[in-house]
């Protein structure tokens, strides 16, 4: 699988909250009503987001796995069809139009 694939480690560990600490603020009370809604909904929004960047990476490993399962049976079935084309060859053709020509 190609390295691009893996996670590294700053993706494995979670983000810090962009929030400013309530240390250095007077407290939930400083900071609006609406900031603190507005901050929450980005928060849910990054958190969805995440999810479906999962579920998109999980989705794509898939398909290079079925891409290569395809590849596999392409050159199946192009060995099935040229191993036909030996078996009958020439003589299959020869033979259909023996049939033919004695049919008129």
């Amino acid at each position: 699988m190609p390295p691009s694939h893996h996670y590294s480690q700053s993706q494995a560990l979670p983000r810090q909250s962009i929030l400013p600490p309530s240390s250095t603020t007077a407290g939930p009370s400083s900071m609006s009503a609406a900031k603190t809604r507005q901050y929450a909904n980005l928060q849910a929004q990054l958190e969805q987001l995440n999810a479906n960047l999962t579920d998109t990476q999980n989705l794509l490993r898939m398909t290079a796995v079925q891409a290569e399962d395809m590849r596999f049976l392409g050159g199946y079935v192009g060995a099935l069809f040229m191993g036909s084309a030996k078996v009958l060859g020439e003589e299959g053709v020869k033979g259909n139009a023996d049939k033919k020509e004695s049919e008129s």
